[in-house]
C-alpha cells in the first residue's frame, strides 16, 4: 500500500504529464517511471497508467470540443474503430513476441520529430487533405489503435502525424481529434485490465486528480499557442521517446 506522500508525489506527476500529454502527447514518458519507481510491477504501472492518464485525456478531449476544434459526429467511425484495433491489439499482444518493435519504433518517432522539425505543414490553419476523412480515419484508428494496445508507445506522435500529414488539420485540431482517439484506445486497454485486477486505484486516482488539472490546462495552452508550442513540444516527446526505448528498452 502506498504512503499518503507517495500519493502526493504521484499526484503532481499527474498534473505535468496531463499538461504534457494534452499539448502533445508522450504523457506515459512521464507517467509510467514514476509508476515504477515506487514499485509497482510492469503490468500494474501499464494498467494503472491507463487509468490515471484516461482522466487527463478525456479532459483535454473535451477542452478542445468546447473550443469548437473537432467535430464528433465525424469522427464516430474513427472511434469505433480505434476501439476495436485497440482492443484486438490488447489481446494479441501475449501470443507474439514484440521485440523487434523496441527497435522500429524509435525509428519511426524519429520520423515523426523529423517531419514537424522540417515541414512547412505544421502551421495554425488547415492545409490541402491528401486522403478523404471520412474513409480513412477509421482505417487509421484501427492500425494506430491496435499498435496502441500491442505496444503504445508513440501513439500520440503517430495520430498528430497522420491528422497533420495526410487529413491537412492544423496542429491544434490535429492535437484534438488525437486526445479524441488517444481517449478511445486507452478504454479499450482497460476493458481487459480491469477485470482482471491489475490497476492500482490509489494511484490511479491521485495521478488522475493531477490529470484533470495538467489536461485542462495543457489544451489551453495548445489552443492559445498553437503550433508554436506543439511543434516544438511534439519534436522534444519523441526524441525523448526514441532515446528512452533505444537506450532503456
Amino acid at each position: 500500500m502506498l504512503d499518503l506522500w507517495v500519493l502526493f508525489a504521484l499526484g503532481g506527476v499527474g498534473v505535468v504529464a496531463g499538461f504534457v500529454d494534452a499539448v502533445a502527447g508522450g504523457g506515459g514518458l512521464i507517467a509510467l517511471p514514476a509508476l515504477l519507481s515506487v514499485g509497482l510491477s510492469p503490468v500494474a504501472a501499464l494498467a494503472t497508467n491507463k487509468a490515471q492518464s484516461v482522466v487527463g485525456t478525456f479532459t483535454a478531449a473535451f477542452t478542445f470540443w468546447r473550443g469548437g476544434f473537432v467535430a464528433l459526429k465525424t469522427m464516430i467511425p474513427g472511434i469505433a474503430f480505434t476501439f476495436v484495433g485497440s482492443y484486438i491489439g490488447a489481446l494479441v499482444v501475449k501470443a507474439i513476441d514484440t521485440s523487434a518493435l523496441s527497435v522500429a519504433v524509435p525509428v519511426a518517432v524519429i520520423a515523426v520529430a523529423l517531419y514537424f522539425s522540417f515541414s512547412p505543414s505544421i502551421k495554425d490553419v488547415d492545409s490541402t487533405a491528401r486522403l478523404k476523412f471520412a474513409i480513412f480515419v477509421p482505417v487509421v484508428g484501427f492500425i494506430i489503435g491496435f499498435y496502441d494496445g500491442l505496444f503504445g508507445p508513440g501513439t500520440g506522435s503517430f495520430f498528430m502525424l497522420c491528422f497533420v500529414a495526410l487529413f491537412g488539420l492544423s496542429a491544434t485540431k490535429a492535437s484534438a481529434h488525437t486526445k479524441v482517439l488517444n481517449v478511445t484506445s486507452n478504454l479499450a486497454a482497460l476493458a481487459l485490465f480491469i477485470p482482471a485486477g491489475d490497476v492500482l486505484w490509489p494511484a490511479a486516482i491521485a495521478m488522475a486528480i493531477g490529470q484533470l488539472i495538467g489536461g485542462y490546462f495543457g489544451a489551453l495552452t495548445g489552443i492559445r499557442f498553437g503550433a508554436k508550442v506543439i511543434r516544438p513540444l511534439v519534436i522534444a516527446v519523441s526524441v525523448i521517446l526514441a532515446i528512452r526505448l533505444l537506450l532503456f528498452p
